[in-house]
């Protein structure tokens, strides 16, 4: 049965990912054109940006403990997913600057310092930053794999940041992102307790499985 899984998995291309994960950006414009946002549609906005950056960015930390526990390989897909979570994230942060803040940049600077929640997320951005940059073929070759593996483990940092992001933000600790910090934490903690395959199946993508 994973066999066959990995099969049809194998068969799924890239473009594939990207073409639905493109789909939450295509119905919020969808609303933002028809009338289909909240009674607060700049927060509607925002918000829904943001958690869409998280969903990918919890999806890309899956792939590995996935792959190591269950091995199913979805390796193909988490630059894609890691991708649509930095493009997310960045059309938050631009939705707020805009939408929000009306570009008056002496202003943001001020909240970011005096606002915990922005100072997280600025930082979370901060530190995908590097890794949305690197996360190509030529990078890895230019890098060396131990030198990329190095740069791309800022995601042990950045991701817990995105939870507090979201968390300080409603300024009480609610159920939703409250869950979704155990389950950034959950997947960061499999990803250095179980460890990696060894022989073949590490020789051929020692890589491509980065973390």
């Amino acid at each position: 049965m994973k066999r066959q899984l990995n099969d049809a998995l194998r068969r799924v291309p890239v473009w594939a990912v990207w073409l639905g994960g493109l789909l939450p950006l295509c119905l919020l414009i969808w609303d933002i054109f028809t009338g289909g946002l909240g009674v607060e549609p700049v927060r509607d906005v925002e918000h829904r940006l943001g958690r869409t950056a998280l969903y990918f960015l919890i999806a890309s930390l899956a792939v590995t403990p996935l792959l190591r526990i269950a091995g199913i390989s979805l390796m193909k897909f988490r630059r894609a997913l890691g991708l649509l979570c930095f493009t997310y994230a960045g059309l938050h942060l631009l939705s707020w600057a805009t939408m929000d803040m009306a570009l008056l940049w002496s202003q943001m600077a001020k909240d970011v310092v005096k606002r915990p929640y922005l100072l997280f997320g600025m930082s979370a951005l901060l530190l995908l930053l590097p890794l949305a940059i690197t996360s190509n073929n030529l990078s890895i070759r230019r890098m060396g794999g131990q030198a990329w593996r190095s740069l791309h483990k800022l995601v042990y940092i950045a991701a817990p940041l995105v939870a507090l992001h979201w968390i300080w933000a409603l300024k009480t600790f609610p159920v939703t992102p409250g869950f979704w910090l155990i389950v950034i934490l959950g997947l960061l903690g499999l990803r250095v307790a179980i460890p990696r395959p060894l022989g073949r199946a590490r020789s051929k993508g020692s890589l491509k499985e980065t973390i």
